[in-house]
């Protein structure tokens, strides 16, 4: 028996299903649902970073003490051959933004190369992320990862050459500006290295070339290594860094050495990100 009044046409008869469907504001049955709006940067930024920030503190600090014991380790070996002055600065400074190189260059660039290897950028991609975020917020949480070790470089290099300590904090500059560029290189060369065991070799080159081309005074250096001294990102960090260990540091050219390598660091940073959406798409 029928429960529809008879006054009521049976065109007018809405499915239970499609009646909720409509009152709840979802498509009815066959039509495509909208899909959920792109996540904002700032919000998105902060999400990944937290997360990779997470998971950097599980599974990296064993390595942040290797680039620390490093780092201390070739200011030891450098003491035997340097006594102080403009070689002795370069070399405390330069120790000090290796470990930036070593967290931010070398590992980012292994592990993006491992995520684009793994199909991880797969994971990505599905999610309504904006690439800068997921670039931006890995390269920040390995920036960040490396203060610690940075600080603690510093510290033990000025009182290993008797340098001043109460310019250290042009560390807050430093590491931020010199971990960006470098992060943003590190993150470029994982993404564009076709397989991640190359990846891994262009990362171990460049945290070499940190090494090579911070630690040594510029003056000690032939003509054609200083023109590619000036092409790494470290390099304006480094300067930074050891312009204040002098008794009456030249700010204007501190100043000058910090917007440069954080104009590189935009650079680098723009790269990686077409580079995360040039690897994504394939």
């Amino acid at each position: 028996m029928s429960i529809v009044p008879a006054q009521v046409p049976s065109a007018q008869v809405v499915p239970a299903g499609v009646a909720s469907a409509r009152a709840s504001g979802a498509p009815a049955d066959g039509a495509a649902a909208p899909l959920a709006p792109r996540a904002r940067l700032l919000p998105a930024l902060g999400a990944v970073y937290r997360a990779q920030l997470s998971r950097a503190r599980v599974s990296r600090i064993p390595l942040l003490f290797v680039a620390t014991f490093q780092s201390v380790g070739i200011m030891v070996l450098m003491r035997g051959v340097v006594d102080g002055g403009a070689e002795a600065r370069a070399v405390v400074a330069g120790s000090s933004v290796l470990v930036v190189a070593f967290v931010a260059l070398n590992l980012l660039a292994q592990y993006f190369g491992q995520l684009r290897a793994t199909g991880g950028l797969d994971h990505y991609a599905t999610l309504p992320v904006p690439p800068a975020a997921v670039v931006l917020g890995a390269a920040g949480a390995y920036a960040s990862f490396t203060v610690p070790g940075t600080v603690v470089t510093a510290v033990i290099g000025s009182l290993l050459f008797g340098l001043p300590l109460g310019h250290l904090w042009i560390l807050a500059a430093v590491v931020p500006l010199a971990g960006a560029a470098l992060a943003g290189l590190g993150a470029a060369l994982g993404l564009l290295a076709p397989r991640p065991e190359l990846a891994t070799l262009l990362g171990q080159l460049g945290m070499s070339a940190a090494l090579l081309l911070g630690v040594l005074p510029a003056d000690r250096l032939p003509g054609p290594i200083g023109w590619a001294r000036d092409l790494l990102p470290s390099t304006y960090g480094v300067e930074a860094l050891a312009r204040t260990f002098g008794a009456h540091p030249d700010w204007a050219a501190v100043g000058l050495d910090l917007v440069v390598c954080g104009a590189v660091g935009v650079v680098s940073l723009a790269v990686a990100t077409w580079a995360y959406r040039r690897a994504a798409v394939r």
